[in-house]
């Protein structure tokens, strides 16, 4: 999976990027989550988590660290399981007198923004036909200033192979360019420069169980194309204290895979793009998602 793009037939090269089973991971950078609590609880989380971490912390957050995390695996190994989607979800930390920026969920990330997409840079110069989307989303403590810096830090990162707004987005129109770096960005600076592109939507259904999730998307596919996660709220966490994230997660998973290998990309309205999930590595979630593409090889011959 490691060069799957690389290796697709080249009846699917002209096939625009949007029509093709992109796997992707939710939350990708949760795998550094700070475990020492130097982090404070992401302002996002209710008042009532505050205020129970700031008062009780030792008891509280071995549960915010169990259902934050969604990841195990780095960047790196996660592009080598074969995502092609990165959620990103960026902030600057409440009371940092630094200019550095963080991943969060639940609590902040140790490793900065820079660092990851240091990562990432170095792993497309390893692989210069394979294609990332990079998400950026759900910003947190950034003023005007800091998402300034931000994309400065982007474009010194990925230079050239950052690619603009165009209409002929294909693999081979992008390898014959250079590029390889498409930039979502949840923001309306994005309008104002050509290397930013619009946010991709990306949805998720409060659902805790594989059956109520797939039967919420199989109505939301009508309107456009999801994104699966399972996601847990305060009440299942507070009745099911011994478990985790990950455990729901892979408990469902086989279910979820027998969905996703009856879904099909292409340019139908209840067709599927980007398929992102959970814990990507533990799973054939991402061999399931890439072989949706030999659908299209079958409609076009």
């Amino acid at each position: 999976m490691e060069s799957w793009m690389t290796h697709l037939p080249c009846a699917l090269w002209d096939t625009p990027l949007y029509h093709l089973a992109i796997p992707g991971s939710h939350n990708a950078i949760t795998y550094c989550l700070d475990m020492n609590d130097r982090s404070p609880v992401d302002l996002t989380q209710p008042d009532m988590l505050q205020k129970l971490d700031k008062y009780m912390k030792p008891l509280i957050r071995p549960f915010v660290y169990k259902w934050a995390k969604t990841q195990d695996c780095s960047i790196k190994q996660q592009l080598d399981c074969g995502v092609r989607y990165c959620d990103l979800r960026i902030a600057h930390r409440p009371n940092d007198s630094s200019t550095d920026l963080y991943f969060y969920h639940g609590v902040y990330t140790t490793l900065t923004v820079e660092t990851v997409l240091m990562e990432i840079r170095e792993w497309l110069d390893a692989h210069p036909k394979e294609v990332v989307i990079l998400s950026f989303s759900h910003f947190l403590g950034l003023s005007q200033d800091f998402h300034m810096m931000l994309l400065t830090n982007i474009r010194n990162v990925f230079t050239s192979k950052l690619c603009p707004k165009m209409e002929m987005l294909s693999l081979r129109n992008l390898w014959s360019l250079g590029y390889q770096v498409i930039l979502s960005y949840e923001h309306n600076i994005a309008s104002c420069h050509s290397e930013l592109w619009p946010h991709i939507p990306y949805w998720w259904a409060n659902k805790c169980k594989a059956e109520a999730l797939i039967e919420e998307f199989e109505h939301r596919k009508q309107r456009g194309r999801p994104g699966i996660n399972l996601t847990e709220d305060l009440k299942y966490i507070c009745t099911h204290p011994t478990e985790s994230l990950k455990d729901l997660v892979m408990s469902t998973y086989p279910t979820l895979l027998g969905w996703v290998k009856e879904q099909t990309p292409g340019s139908k309205v209840d067709s599927l793009n980007i398929i992102a999930g959970d814990f990507i590595t533990e799973s054939q979630f991402v061999p399931a998602v890439v072989a949706l593409n030999e659908k299209l090889l079958k409609w076009s011959s």
